[in-house]
C-alpha cells in the first residue's frame, strides 16, 4: 500500500517542456526546454529570462551564478545581466543531440546527460564535469537520458533510461568513476515513462512519470513507498524547497498532449507543489574551474 497525496498548481506557466527545478538561495528555478526560457519563483515574485538555445537544466555554481545545459554544451549564466558564456562544448559532432538533465554531487562534480532531440535514436550519453575536466561516465547510450541523481553521501548514482522505462543504480568511487549498473526499478508498459529522478534526505528516490499522472517515492532497496497524484499527465522532475525543504515543486509539460485532451488537463505545463514530512537535500554548487 502506498500513501497518496495530490499536487496543486502554483504557477500556470504553460511550459511546453518544463524541466530542471532547483531550489537555491531562497528561490525555485526551472526551465522550459522547448521555449528556451528560465523561470524563477521567489515568494510572490516571478521572473523569466530567455536562453539562446534549448536549455535542459540550470544549476548553481560555487563561484556564483549558474551553469546551464544548452543544446551546444555547458554555459555559464549570469542572472544579473542575462548573459551566457561557453564553458565546454558537448558532442559538437552530434548536432541532433541536446543536453537534458543534470545534478551536482557533494564534491561539486556536475553529472549530466545528452539525448536525441528527436527522442528516437540511442545517441544520448552521461558525462561528468569537474574543475575543467570532462569525462564520459561510461554508461550505455540511450535515446532519452534522465537524471542522474545521487544518494545523500554521493556514493550511489541513479540514472534513467526513459524509453526503456527503467531506473538503474551504480556505485561511485571517490574519484568519480562508476561501477557496474544494476536495475533499481522497472516500470510496466501502462505505468508511464520515468523522467527526472531526485533523492531525499532518507536516501529514497523520487521518480517523475511522463504520461503517468504522478510521481513515486521508492526506498533505497527499490520498494515503492508512496505515490503523489497530479491533475496533469506529464510530470518531468521535482525539487525540494522552502525553508525546511519539505515543499516539493514539480515541473510538467504540454508536449505531446493533443488539443482535445487539454479540456481534461488545462493546467498542463504548470509548476506544481505538495508537502512532505521527509525533507530533501540542499542543492550542491558545481565546481567548474
Amino acid at each position: 500500500m502506498t500513501g497518496a497525496t495530490r499536487a496543486r498548481c502554483v504557477w500556470e506557466v504553460g511550459a511546453e517542456l518544463g524541466e530542471g527545478p532547483v531550489w537555491t538561495d531562497g528561490a525555485l528555478w526551472f526551465v522550459d526546454i522547448k521555449k528556451r526560457k528560465i523561470y524563477r519563483l521567489r515568494g510572490e515574485e516571478r521572473r523569466c529570462w530567455d536562453a539562446p538555445e534549448p536549455i535542459g537544466f540550470l544549476l548553481p555554481v560555487e563561484s556564483g551564478g549558474f551553469v546551464a545545459g544548452l543544446q551546444s554544451g555547458l554555459h555559464g549564466f549570469d542572472p544579473e545581466s542575462g548573459a551566457f558564456s561557453l564553458v565546454a562544448e558537448i558532442e559538437p559532432e552530434l548536432p541532433g543531440n541536446r543536453l537534458n538533465d543534470g545534478v551536482v554531487d557533494p564534491s561539486g562534480r556536475l553529472w549530466f546527460g545528452s539525448m536525441d532531440n528527436g527522442e528516437k535514436d540511442a545517441a544520448g550519453r552521461f558525462y561528468s564535469y569537474h574543475r575543467g575536466a570532462l569525462r564520459d561516465a561510461g554508461l550505455p547510450p540511450v535515446a532519452i537520458t534522465n537524471g542522474p541523481a545521487l544518494s545523500p553521501d554521493g556514493r550511489i548514482l541513479y540514472w534513467v533510461d526513459t524509453l526503456g522505462q527503467a531506473i538503474h543504480a551504480c556505485d561511485v568511487s571517490e574519484e568519480g568513476a562508476l561501477g557496474p549498473s544494476r536495475l533499481f526499478a522497472q516500470l510496466g508498459e501502462k505505468e508511464g515513462f520515468p523522467d527526472g529522478p531526485t533523492v531525499d534526505s532518507e536516501g529514497c528516490v523520487w521518480i517523475s512519470l511522463y504520461w503517468g499522472w504522478s510521481v513515486r517515492r521508492y526506498s533505497p532497496a527499490g520498494e515503492l513507498l508512496k505515490t503523489v497524484e497530479f491533475p496533469v499527465s506529464n510530470v518531468t522532475k521535482i525539487a525540494f524547497g522552502g525553508q525546511s525543504l519539505t515543499t516539493v515543486y514539480a515541473t510538467t509539460a504540454r508536449q505531446g498532449i493533443r488539443a482535445e485532451s487539454f479540456a481534461r488537463q488545462p493546467q498542463a505545463g504548470g509548476l506544481f507543489a505538495f508537502e512532505v514530512d521527509v525533507p530533501g537535500l540542499p542543492a550542491h554548487r558545481a565546481a567548474l574551474a
